[in-house]
């Protein structure tokens, strides 16, 4: 591996630690920002799954094997989802429901980090694969999409955490540290599949399931909890454009 794709790998999972950062600046944001910034990150996510995983995959590989892979890493994270304890709805604050920073409140808080490393594990998976199958040409535009929606959601993750703890940096630590589960998820990615170049149409297809269970499974739907479903649509719109003009910027 070279040094530059190590260090995107570390980059992008870096990333979530500077929107845990900006809470310790601006503090809980009001719930229209909050799913603006979900829907954004939605749409992101959602544009590299296409354009960077997806397509890619599909050059490498026929569409037997992709929809394979596809339904593989979907079926994985369901599984994960199922068997581990986590805050499904991570975004909602519950203070009023269990007392600010009481027991009720601190299990939250715990819930809410297993939910935010699930989260994050596709994500590290689809660098890695991104890097093996394409080198820097097909792994930046997938650590900058990574890393770019990485940022609102760590400021999104931090805010119920401050419900749980009552303190910012401690909020701001934790969304940082369940960042820290993308560079070990990539490079394992990395050593998995750098050995079986036949398997990276699979593994694309696997990392761009992952990543769809996740979109459609958890971050769509607590974007449009609270009653902002036009905002948090329309960001989505404008971070799939976005994402859209950086891979063929890179690309």
């Amino acid at each position: 591996m070279s040094a530059a794709a190590l260090g995107w790998i570390l980059a992008s999972g870096l990333a979530t630690g500077l929107g845990g950062l900006a809470v310790l600046a601006f503090g809980r944001p009001v719930d229209r920002t909050l799913d603006g910034l979900l829907g954004f990150t939605a749409g992101v996510m959602l544009a590299a799954t296409a354009f960077s995983l997806l397509v890619p995959a599909l050059d490498r590989g026929t569409v037997a094997e992709v929809g394979i892979g596809v339904l593989a890493g979907a079926a994985a994270l369901a599984l994960l989802d199922a068997a581990l304890p986590h805050a499904h709805a991570r975004f909602v604050e519950t203070g009023a429901e269990h007392g600010h920073g009481g027991p009720g409140a601190r299990r939250r808080g715990v819930l809410l980090l297993a939910a935010l490393t699930i989260h994050n594990i596709p994500e590290g998976l689809a660098v890695g694969v991104a890097f093996v199958a394409g080198g820097t040409e097909l792994g930046i535009p997938i650590a900058l999409a990574i890393g770019i929606q990485n940022v609102p959601e760590g400021f999104a993750a931090a805010a119920p955490l401050i419900e749980a703890h009552g303190r910012r940096r401690i909020a701001a630590s934790v969304a940082a540290v369940t960042g820290l589960v993308e560079p070990p998820a990539a490079l394992a990615a990395y050593a998995a599949f750098d050995i079986a170049d036949e398997l990276l149409p699979v593994s694309l297809g696997f990392a761009a399931g992952a990543m769809l269970y996740v979109i459609v499974d958890e971050i769509v739907p607590e974007s449009h909890l609270r009653g902002n479903e036009r905002v948090a649509t329309l960001a989505l719109v404008v971070g799939f454009t976005l994402m859209m003009i950086l891979d063929n910027v890179f690309g």
